[in-house]
């Protein structure tokens, strides 16, 4: 059944869909009618986070959201963290940090950690308990889990400026 065609706010952008189909997910608007590859397409049930995005601030799996469920929010991309192509603090962590090898699970824990970190108060420092818990949506499988702690701590440092 067609939706006909909407519009979705996209990293600060309206792109209009059209031709679009009511039961298509963002996930799959956002890859093969958007053209933005970057949540990655892994379990398709909502299990391994590949696929985070942020819907009006929060962290969703796009693979569960009926793209036309999107329509009048904000939706944010691991392609729009850093728009002016410059690195957004937490990719500069997990970069420095080392926590980044196949790359599969990368913007699904970018995502996470980046809406982890908005919502802290007054630019806290998380303690592992909460990053472990903020993150535990997001499978990795080449990693391992101290490197992106290690990130996590770097980004919070960078986001209260004391680290240039």
């Amino acid at each position: 059944m067609s939706a006909g065609p909407y519009v979705l706010r996209v990293n600060g952008n309206d792109h209009e869909v059209p031709d679009a189909h009511l039961g298509e997910s963002l996930l799959w608007v956002l890859r093969e009618r958007l053209g933005l590859p970057g949540s990655k397409n892994a379990c398709e049930e909502g299990e391994c986070g590949s696929c985070s995005v942020q819907v009006d601030g929060e962290l969703v799996c796009s693979c569960l959201v009926l793209a036309a469920a999107a329509v009048g929010r904000e939706v944010t991309t691991i392609e729009g963290l850093a728009p002016d192509g410059e690195l957004a603090d937490v990719q500069r962590a997990f970069v420095e940090a080392g926590a980044v090898q196949c790359g599969f699970c990368t913007p699904g824990l970018l995502m996470a950690v980046d809406t982890l970190l908005d919502d802290l108060p007054d630019g806290g420092d998380p303690d592992d308990l909460i990053v472990r818990e903020a993150i535990s949506g997001n499978l990795c499988r080449c990693t391992g889990y101290g490197r992106i702690l290690e990130a996590v701590s770097i980004a919070a440092d960078l986001r209260r400026g004391n680290r240039t």
